[in-house]
């Protein structure tokens, strides 16, 4: 019985490993046309275009676009920005995807887009007494960073590119530095960043873990070869 459940476990396993991971690259695709579109839009028209359907913020929402909670989470102004996000979704969208199946991730994206922005409104208005727009994938990225911290905690990533640091560990002090950061907003200072964006990112991230993955993964991913 213990040597069919290993097979089991071995079958699942490869299964994982050959599944195919393509969204993540139509999802690299849409964020680079979006970031040469704010580049090459010319004119006061094309700007104001840009502005009015990909960036988010409760004044565009009451206005009618309901659409920029997603299209703003594809949404890069500044080629800094535009990077280090794709760096982070290339290195992790692919491997969540393969976890969760495309269908799932498309779904899981998506959520976790929408939910970022609709954070970063909600403590715009409520937190910060104004009206920010926002813009970036950062967000829905913070959730695919969670899932990845909570399902593999021991798995090492490289903090800016060099320190090797538990997953876990390093997910709890990008979290921890947003709460200090949104603190510090609150109180006028601290720098132009959606820290809004990534806790609500980062808090559907969690609980999609709890609710959707926990349990299940380690038949899928950590097979026992005894």
């Amino acid at each position: 019985m213990e040597e069919r459940n290993s097979r089991r476990r071995v079958s699942r396993f490869a299964y994982f490993v050959q599944r195919r991971a393509y969204l993540v690259y139509v999802f690299l695709l849409i964020n680079t046309l979006v970031f040469f579109s704010w580049k090459t839009s010319l004119g006061s028209s094309g700007q104001l275009f840009m502005q009015r359907h990909f960036l988010v913020s409760v004044g565009h929402l009451n206005a009618g676009y309901i659409w920029t909670p997603l299209t703003s989470a594809f949404s890069h102004l500044y080629d800094w920005h535009f990077l280090i996000n794709m760096i982070v979704l290339f290195s992790f969208g692919g491997f969540i995807e393969r976890l969760l199946g495309s269908r799932r991730f498309f779904a899981f994206y998506m959520a976790a887009a929408v939910t970022a922005s609709l954070s970063h409104c909600l403590v715009s208005w409520s937190l910060l007494g104004g009206d920010t727009p926002a813009l970036g994938a950062s967000g829905a990225l913070a959730g695919l960073v969670a899932v990845f911290a909570l399902a593999f905690p021991r798995n090492k990533i490289l903090l800016f590119g060099l320190i090797p640091i538990p997953a876990f560990w390093a997910f709890a002090g990008f979290v921890a530095l947003d709460l200090v950061g949104l603190a510090l907003q609150t109180s006028g200072y601290g720098a132009s960043i959606g820290h809004g964006a990534h806790l609500g990112g980062a808090a559907f991230g969690v609980i999609y873990y709890l609710t959707r993955l926990r349990g299940r993964l380690r038949v899928i991913v950590a097979p026992s070869f005894e």
